[in-house]
């Protein structure tokens, strides 16, 4: 495993708004990956960034009164600002607007029309501007307000009639169907690649790819009336990413990718378009795409008109940065729809971090602190209900490598808390602070198995929470350059000095943060 390639991407995300909590949800499960395999050897790259072109943006410029690029310079750092809070790591942050972006889709629109996959047309029929998507007449209706909508997203739709380039997407619908069955873990999760695969065999349409009604995105080869359909431009950036049209790039040694993350609304562009769109070009398709839910506020859809999206910002202010992260990942199978709700967070923050994992790590470091002359105890011979414990830690590694390869973050982390409570089982069953009266010796043999067992789970939640994983690490005297996993079984020899152990969970108190507000 060591040393091969892993590229994992977001979606780029739409500047017409500032980043809410799907933008961060879907981030952070790119994070997490992206440093569990780094952590793992592999040679990984983390792309993220901003979709800057369409109508829908030069729509919100000049309601912004500002030019095109000036408004997507504004909103794109605020996305840039959100990689801060949320401390990811991505290895580059890619924007539609950049020259080398227009240079990658010309170049893969020309190869589509050498390949005899895009032809000139005339385009009538609806379509969103709020969702860059067109709609047959079935697909939409209309509503109370006497508007016509599209049915499956709510948004308003117009007729549209004007000269347009199509991609011949209805000559590739057996072979997207075969595609599918040769490649059964295309699309996660199971729900969301039945629905596509019902969705193919219903029949496709060519698909319109050009617009002349606007300026605001990358001209068409040969024919700059025509701008190149929102969706083809942005899927593009992560070939972009990898210096396509320039395969000798160093960069595409990561193409195809190991896995696109990508939100449940966007799951067809990216498992029906793209793929073909791929194919079309003679390129590979990706290996995964997996589309996650959506989360709803206390109950209730998340709506500008109602006013409650949840800002990520104002929760790691509250709660801590590392808490968001574990929850998010924590509380909602990954796929499914999810419920965010306060008194849910503070749960998860007081019983599995600050009472769970917080006070086994604080009581055990206290006890060796206080009775092992702050060094690493000593280990003697290891008793039935030792190698139980130690076993289960040990095993963690593979359980979460095989959870995070099928993106169950929540699995994986259901699984490490599962040890962290037969640890502190353990704690009580064994009662070190007694032993230390009657069997000095047996007491350094359990903090050891304690120890070890803390060890191997901190350095698994590295890529969950880095900051507070690393602050338990420091005070297990781990050295830096030992918290790969390579060193996940490299048990530490007895006797190593450590640091005073400090709380790195503290209970969260409602009244303090209302009187801090």
């Amino acid at each position: 495993m060591s040393g091969r390639t892993y590229y994992i991407t977001t979606p780029i995300y739409y500047v017409n708004d500032v980043p809410h909590i799907g933008h961060a949800y879907t981030t952070l499960a790119c994070d997490v990956l992206a440093r569990f395999m780094r952590l793992d050897g592999r040679d990984v790259h983390f792309l993220t960034g901003t979709d800057e072109h369409g109508q829908k943006i030069e729509k919100a410029a000049a309601a912004a009164g500002l030019a095109p690029q000036a408004f997507t310079d504004k909103v794109s750092q605020s996305f840039r600002d959100l990689i801060r809070t949320m401390n990811y790591s991505p290895d580059n942050f890619i924007r539609t607007t950049e020259p080398r972006h227009y240079a990658s889709c010309q170049a893969l629109w020309e190869r589509l029309v050498a390949a005899g996959d895009i032809y000139l047309g005339k385009y009538a029929g609806w379509y969103s501007v709020r969702d860059e998507t067109y709609f047959v007449e079935g697909e939409t209706a209309i509503g109370s307000d006497g508007k016509r909508h599209a049915i499956s997203t709510g948004a308003e739709v117009d007729w549209v009639e004007e000269p347009s380039y199509f991609f011949k997407l209805s000559a590739w619908t057996d072979r997207l169907l075969a595609f599918y069955e040769n490649n059964p873990g295309f699309i996660g999760p199971d729900s969301r690649r039945n629905e596509v695969i019902s969705f193919v065999k219903g029949g496709l349409q060519d698909l319109s790819v050009s617009r002349t009604s606007f300026s605001w995105g990358i001209p068409v080869p040969g024919d700059t009336k025509h701008i190149m359909y929102v969706w083809l431009d942005a899927l593009t950036n992560y070939i972009t990413e990898c210096g396509y049209p320039d395969t000798s790039n160093p960069l595409w040694k990561y193409w195809p990718a190991n896995l696109h993350m990508v939100g449940k609304d966007i799951i067809r562009f990216h498992c029906v378009f793209w793929p073909a769109f791929l194919m079309a070009a003679g390129l590979e398709p990706p290996r995964r795409v997996f589309a996650h839910g959506w989360w709803t506020n206390e109950g209730q859809k998340i709506s500008k008109s109602l006013g409650n999206a949840i800002d990520p910002i104002e929760l790691v202010k509250t709660y801590g940065l590392d808490p968001v992260r574990y929850f998010l990942l924590r509380e909602v199978p990954f796929g499914n729809d999810g419920d965010f709700q306060k008194r849910a967070l503070i749960g998860r923050l007081n019983g599995d971090l600050a009472n769970a994992y917080g006070n086994l790590c604080q009581r055990v470091l206290s006890i060796i602190a206080k009775n092992c002359g702050e060094k690493i105890p000593a280990k003697g011979p290891l008793h039935e209900s030792d190698n139980a414990l130690l076993d289960r830690a040990r095993g963690l590694l593979a359980t979460v490598r095989a959870e995070l390869d099928e993106q169950a973050f929540h699995r994986a982390l259901t699984t490490i808390w599962e040890v962290i409570a037969d640890a502190n089982r353990y704690v009580d069953a064994q009662a070190p602070w007694a032993l230390a009266k009657t069997d000095p010796g047996r007491r350094d043999t359990v903090l050891w198995v304690l120890f070890e067992t803390i060890r191997r789970i901190t350095m698994l939640l590295q890529p969950f929470m880095p900051d507070s994983a690393s602050r338990i690490l420091d005070q297990l005297a781990i050295a830096a350059d030992r918290r790969t996993f390579a060193d996940f079984d490299h048990e530490l020899q007895p006797g190593a000095m450590l640091p005073k152990p400090q709380g790195v969970f503290p209970r969260f108190v409602e009244a303090a943060a209302k009187a801090a507000s």
